[in-house]
C-alpha cells in the first residue's frame, strides 16, 4: 500500500496532479485545496490512499494525514465513493466533517454537490462514533460559510498553479462575483475554481 509520495510535480490539472517519483509519473486525484499547494517543477509530498477495484487502482492525494484519515472513514460509508469523499473534503475541512458527523449536522453534508437530504441522513447515521472532533480550531468563515478571505486565496493559488497569472486570476474572480454571485456565495472552492476556469477559457476563445 502506498501511503505517501514525494517527487517533482510534473503537471497539475483541475482534479489531478502528476508527481515524478524516481522516473515514474504517479497520477493522484486531489481536492482543489491540495492541488493549490502543488507547483509544477517543485518537489512535493502528498499523503495517499489507494482505492483498488477489479479493473483499476486509483491514488488519492492529500496535503495532510488528517485529510487522508477522514477520507478513508468517509469512503467506508455505504453510498460514498472516492469521488464523493473527495468532494466532501473540497467543501469542508477534516475537523468540520468531524463536527458535522458528531452533531448530526445533515445540512453540512447537503452543501456538497450530489448529496441530498436522504444521503446526508445516512452519512451522519453511519459516521456515528467513527469521527469525533479533535478540538482543532476551525477557521472563522470557513469555505462552507462562504468567506472570501478563505476561499479566494485558495482559488487564486490553484489558478496560478495551473499557469494563469495572478492578475488574470484576481480579475476573473472579481468578474465572477458580479456575473454569478450565487456560486461565489457558496464558498465552495471546487465549484468556484471550475466556474473561474470556464470563464477564463471562454475569454481566451473570444480573443
Amino acid at each position: 500500500m502506498i501511503s505517501s509520495l514525494t517527487g517533482t510535480v510534473q503537471a497539475v490539472s483541475l482534479n489531478t496532479a502528476v508527481l515524478n517519483v524516481n522516473g515514474f509519473g504517479m497520477l493522484v486525484n486531489a481536492t482543489p485545496g491540495t492541488l493549490s499547494t502543488l507547483h509544477q517543477g517543485r518537489e512535493a509530498t502528498v499523503h495517499t490512499s489507494m482505492v483498488v477495484r477489479e479493473d483499476s487502482m486509483t491514488l488519492f492525494g492529500f496535503a495532510t494525514t488528517e485529510e487522508r484519515d477522514v477520507f478513508e472513514v468517509l469512503i467506508g460509508v455505504s453510498g460514498i465513493g472516492p469521488r464523493t469523499g473527495l468532494a466532501i473534503l473540497a467543501v469542508h475541512t477534516p475537523e468540520e466533517v468531524r463536527i458535522a458527523a458528531n452533531t448530526k449536522d445533515t445540512a453540512a453534508f447537503t452543501k456538497v454537490s450530489g448529496i441530498g437530504p436522504k444521503g446526508a441522513s445516512r452519512i451522519v447515521l453511519e459516521l456515528n462514533g467513527k469521527l469525533v472532533p479533535t478540538g482543532a480550531p476551525v477557521p472563522s468563515g470557513s469555505a462552507a460559510a462562504g468567506s472570501a478571505s478563505v476561499w479566494e486565496p485558495q482559488v487564486i493559488e490553484a489558478l496560478t498553479g495551473l499557469g494563469w497569472s495572478e492578475k488574470d486570476a484576481t480579475a476573473t474572480l472579481k468578474a465572477l462575483s458580479k456575473a454569478d454571485p450565487d456560486i461565489v456565495a457558496t464558498g465552495n472552492v471546487a465549484d468556484i475554481l471550475r466556474a473561474a476556469l470556464r470563464s477564463m477559457s471562454s475569454a481566451n476563445r473570444a480573443r
